[in-house]
């Protein structure tokens, strides 16, 4: 009927007590993996019959090796601006255990958001791998929290569809690699000692550095990490190219609903496409690359393919010039 999205819940609900197995496998020893067969019998059903890149299942429990049978979500978080932060650090740890995509019920499962930690987990929750609004006993639904927030969610959303060439690229060099899409700052930055500590920011992919907001007034702090490409200039921010940020500085600032700091990555190249309406849209009709300072090495980008995730249909070679980057095949560059 057209089905190819599961929703494996209560996976670590199984019985130990009085229970026997088939096979007399021990149950205690069979408590977590059960959740991990149970994501497993699911996932290879579903993608036998819809194919590969074509089903996702959505689980919220699993032990190791569970992350090929993907996408996992934090489980039932309550609706509050410290189970916001909380979410983060779960998702943070899961990616360090090779997991490469996440997920949070955005506003919080338990109980009602305020207007305020609903805009603000919209931020966030748009900027994860996979996003979901969810509630248990309150509807997720963003007019009835204010028409501001239908603002703002609107616009997060055409963020996130605008990324959909750098999501897809880096979900399948994830798939290669066992890199996360949501990365800990020392897994990106290991040289960095200053790194080791921070969880409540996070690298979305190679390139962009995001520090969600988690208080009422708006105000954040973050980290703005060292690496070798401080050569190539200065972190960038996603709203206003001409507002630059130093390497191995901490900054504070204060955030209305409309932004949140993202920063753009010195030396990175970032494909983006701000003509698709959606993910599946034409992936070349709008394509540009987003360049921050000089480019010491030839880059290649992968353009995938919206409709099969696992194919690239093209490679952009981006190498340094003395004018700023040549792209070959040749393609719009915007360089801040």
């Amino acid at each position: 009927i057209g089905v190819d999205t599961f929703k494996t819940d209560f996976g670590e609900r199984i019985p130990f007590k009085n229970v026997k197995y088939h096979d007399g496998s021990d149950p205690a020893r069979m408590h977590n993996y059960y959740a991990l067969l149970y994501n497993k019998i699911v996932y290879e059903t579903m993608t036998e019959r819809v194919g590969k890149s074509q089903g996702l299942l959505f689980a919220r429990s699993t032990a190791p090796g569970g992350q090929a049978f993907p996408v996992h979500w934090g489980g039932d978080c309550e609706s509050t601006f410290e189970a916001m932060a909380e979410s983060l650090r779960g998702g943070l740890s899961l990616s360090l255990c090779g997991y490469i995509y996440w997920a949070s019920d955005i506003g919080g499962f338990e109980g009602t958001p305020p207007p305020a930690l609903y805009k603000r987990w919209v931020q966030f929750g748009l900027l994860s791998s996979h996003s979901r609004l969810h509630g248990s006993s309150s509807f997720r639904v963003p007019w009835i929290y204010g028409e501001d927030c239908s603002a703002v969610l609107r616009d997060c959303v055409k963020r996130k569809i605008l990324l959909t060439p750098y999501l897809l690229q880096a979900a399948l060099d994830g798939n290669r690699n066992g890199t996360p899409l949501m990365r800990a700052m020392f897994l990106e930055f290991p040289d960095d000692l200053n790194t080791y500590t921070i969880d409540t920011q996070y690298m979305f992919g190679s390139n962009l550095l995001v520090a969600p907001v988690f208080s009422e007034e708006g105000t954040v702090t973050f980290y703005v990490p060292r690496s070798e490409d401080d050569q190539n200039g200065n972190w960038v921010s996603w709203f206003d190219h001409k507002k630059t940020y130093e390497p191995g500085r901490w900054y504070t600032e204060t955030h209305g609903f409309e932004t949140l700091p993202i920063l753009i990555r010195p030396g990175s190249v970032t494909p983006i496409n701000p003509k698709l309406k959606d993910p599946q849209g034409d992936a070349f009709d709008g394509l540009e690359l987003l360049v921050n300072g000089k480019i010491s090495r030839e880059t290649e980008v992968e353009i995938v393919d919206p409709s099969a995730t696992h194919n690239v249909l093209q490679t952009i070679k981006v190498t340094p010039s003395a004018t700023g980057v040549v792209t070959e095949p040749a393609v719009k560059v915007t360089t801040i």
